[in-house]
């Protein structure tokens, strides 16, 4: 169960964000209203949701999934692959030190974002990633070796993160679209598989027993609430223009 979340407020600079969506510029005052909708879905899960002021200096740092991942045991700050983003570690560590004693880190030329990193109990499945390489899921390894805790890579080909195509949403279930479909890593779960059409909707959260899933994807949510999961949607199309989805917006712990 999650106690917490972070998340931090968009900055009027996210319109000259990070894309490759080719879906036009984000509209910065309806995001502002979608990431309200956001924390406000959290919160109706159960969660206390810590909010960080916005920063212009960093155009994607609303995407605070990136700069950090947290643990039952540790907190461990990361070293983002794109160098424009390098710098929101300092804001992260910040808040997430007010919740861990120190942090673990990263550190170069390893490089990781937690959009490429899954929580599956104890276990954690690290995509291999042009933001996340080698090095850094190997660092990432031995620090969760060393809490008690486990990991393994999975080498990607198609996608900008792993989260991108997977989401584990607890009692064996993956939602999955693509390559991850097809990945050996996976052949023991429960898969539900995502529509092409639909392939936005692979990245999902699972939050206390809900799966918050974006908005205007039917057959992905019938499909989640028949495998028996309570569903509520947010829409969150300003930040699908950014690369970026639910489970980038947050987090959870």
């Amino acid at each position: 169960m999650f106690k917490h979340a972070i998340v931090k407020t968009p900055c009027q600079a996210m319109v000259n964000g990070i894309s490759e969506a080719q879906l036009g510029p984000p509209d910065y005052l309806l995001a502002s209203e979608q990431h309200q909708n956001y924390i406000h879905a959290l919160q109706l899960c159960g969660v206390e949701v810590t909010v960080l002021p916005a920063d212009e200096a960093f155009p994607d740092s609303c995407f605070v999934e990136d700069p950090a991942i947290l643990t039952k045991q540790c907190a461990i700050i990361t070293q983002p692959g794109a160098p424009s983003r390098k710098a929101e570690t300092i804001a992260i560590a910040q808040a997430v030190s007010k919740f861990y004693t120190k942090p673990e880190r990263i550190k170069s030329p390893g490089t990781l974002d937690g959009g490429d990193v899954m929580m599956v109990g104890e276990h954690y499945y690290i995509g291999l990633s042009e933001r996340t390489n080698q090095t850094g899921a190997e660092q990432l390894i031995t620090i969760l070796q060393n809490h008690g805790m486990s990991g393994s890579c999975i080498a990607m080909s198609d996608m900008l993160h792993l989260k991108t195509g997977v989401s584990y949403l607890e009692n064996n279930h993956l939602v999955a679209y693509g390559e991850f479909l097809y990945k050996p890593a996976f052949k023991n779960f429960k898969v539900l598989a995502v529509d092409h059409s639909e392939s936005y909707a692979a990245n999902c959260i699972w939050v206390n027993g809900t799966v918050i899933i974006p908005a205007g994807y039917p057959n992905s949510k019938s499909m989640i609430e028949n495998a028996g999961f309570k569903v509520l949607t947010v829409d969150v199309s300003e930040f699908q223009k950014l690369d970026g989805g639910l489970s980038c917006l947050s987090l959870r712990f």
